[in-house]
């Protein structure tokens, strides 16, 4: 996002600020920036930041923040690496931990078998068209992909929109705003939709391509069965 409304709120020497890794440490090079007095600092979703390389990121905004401070790293999954940076800064960190399984007993799991990509694309259009399909997310491996598949689907006759890392901003932010409002009901995504969004009335989520790992799963069928409603997550499956 533009630097400029930043710059200006951050003049106004605000008590919460909430930004990226990188956007942060952006401000801090340029001086626009002062973390001495922040005491409490907040990671969300800190095991992501590790894997898309933030890690020295994170090292640096501890290190500049007050260091009499209260500490929050927020994990859907807890490795050994984000053990190990936790207890780096936090060394007597308690853990505190409200997942009893691994997936919501709201979510009910199934696979949609396939052969060939005509049944693919025949299988996923049958779905879409079922009245229990209210709103749905689908996610694909890459932006070729998501790109593909959205103008396949409107091609088709569906409200649809997209998501992915290629995209700017605002016009992810454009595509999400239609999908909450129900200007469209169907999202096709890359990961990049997988953790931290918010959308309370997901009733199915769609692994077009399966996801590379079973934490990758567990963050994106998180998406749906959210405050207390039944979702339904499937995943295709060549046979």
């Amino acid at each position: 996002m533009a630097y400029g409304p930043q710059l200006r709120e951050l003049r106004a020497r605000p008590r919460l600020v909430i930004g990226t890794p990188g956007r942060i440490k952006d401000h801090l090079d340029r001086g626009t920036l002062q973390l001495s007095q922040f005491n409490l600092v907040v990671f969300d979703e800190v095991d992501r930041m590790l894997d898309m390389g933030f890690v020295a990121d994170v090292r640096l905004l501890l290190e500049h923040v007050a260091p009499i401070r209260q500490s929050f790293y927020f994990s859907a999954t807890m490795d050994a690496r984000v053990d190990a940076l936790i207890r780096t800064f936090s060394p007597h960190a308690e853990l505190v931990t409200v997942k009893t399984n691994d997936t919501s007993e709201n979510v009910h799991q199934d696979v949609i078998r396939f052969s060939g990509k005509a049944d693919k694309e025949g299988k996923l259009h049958d779905l879409l068209i079922h009245p229990d399909t209210e709103k749905a997310i689908i996610f694909e491996a890459t932006q070729r992909g998501v790109e593909r598949l959205e103008k396949e689907l409107g091609l088709r006759g569906f409200k649809v929109a997209s998501i992915h890392g290629g995209k700017s901003q605002a016009k992810r932010a454009h595509a999400l705003a239609s999908f909450k409002r129900g200007d469209v009901n169907i999202l096709v995504a890359t990961d990049v939709a997988a953790r931290g969004l918010d959308v309370t009335d997901i009733s199915h989520v769609i692994n077009y391509t399966q996801p590379q790992t079973y934490d990758d799963y567990i963050h994106r069928i998180g998406r749906s069965g959210r405050a207390g409603r039944i979702g339904y997550a499937l995943t295709f499956v060549e046979s």
